[in-house]
């Protein structure tokens, strides 16, 4: 099933996300079938019904369009990154009204908590129609696809070097600041990865709500896991 065209986008649009869907539900149909080695470049197109070059207008190589659902899925994170808000709401005293000087500024909020809300809020942008469905297909095939691990690894790098850009330009970063930053979006990617294999394993409810519900639980461990201590056996 293909995802819902939004039908405010004009029409010139519309088609390329057509197209686009169509490129990616036809290879992960055709890769399920007949595994990733098994489908050629030619074969894909001919069974999309688009030539080569149409191909590469929307996708660098079959990797590329076999990880589409969870790359989407870090486009929209970044997006969020970069349009939402980057600081958190005022405390608030006991007597439940703002403390602190008026037209004082907003205070930052923890880097992990603004990371985890932008990748909850991705994974809610996400298309109704069939994404899910989708990322399994796709998570599946990577783990039996040696290529896609490691494009997967060049995907996360790319990913977390764009999110550092959009921060340096909305965030106050010092030396350390940006480190920090680093290694934050770092745990992110680690955590999300958690949260998806455990999410793909399960037998049933693969729904984006229960996706959430796994990353903000994986997220609330790391803290405990940067203060475990290594406690020898008996």
């Amino acid at each position: 099933m293909t995802a819902e065209i939004p039908p405010a986008l004009p029409l010139r649009e519309r088609k390329k996300l057509r197209t686009r869907q169509t490129l990616v539900a036809t290879a992960l149909e055709l890769f399920g079938a007949h595994g990733f080695d098994g489908v050629t470049l030619d074969g894909l197109c001919e069974a999309a019904e688009v030539s080569k070059r149409t191909f590469f207008r929307y996708f660098a190589s079959k990797e590329d369009v076999a990880m589409a659902p969870t790359q989407d899925l870090w486009a929209a994170f970044l997006d969020l990154l970069e349009t939402g808000p980057a600081e958190g709401p005022a405390p608030r005293p006991a007597g439940g009204q703002p403390r602190g000087r008026p037209g004082a500024q907003p205070e930052g909020r923890p880097l992990l908590g603004l990371f985890e809300d932008c990748l909850a809020g991705a994974i809610g942008r996400m298309p109704a129609g069939g994404w899910t469905g989708r990322v399994l297909a796709s998570r599946r095939l990577a783990a039996r696809t040696p290529s896609m691990d490691a494009h997967g690894l060049a995907f996360c790098d790319r990913t977390i070097r764009a999110a550092l850009v959009v921060l340096d330009h909305r965030l106050a970063l010092d030396g350390p600041g940006r480190l920090r930053v680093r290694l934050a979006l770092d745990m992110l990617v680690s955590a999300f990865r958690q949260a998806l294999d455990a999410w793909v394993a399960q037998p049933s409810g693969h729904t984006p709500e229960d996706l959430t519900r796994r990353l903000r639980a994986v997220t609330a461990e790391l803290p405990h896991a940067v203060a475990a201590k290594a406690e020898p056996r008996a």
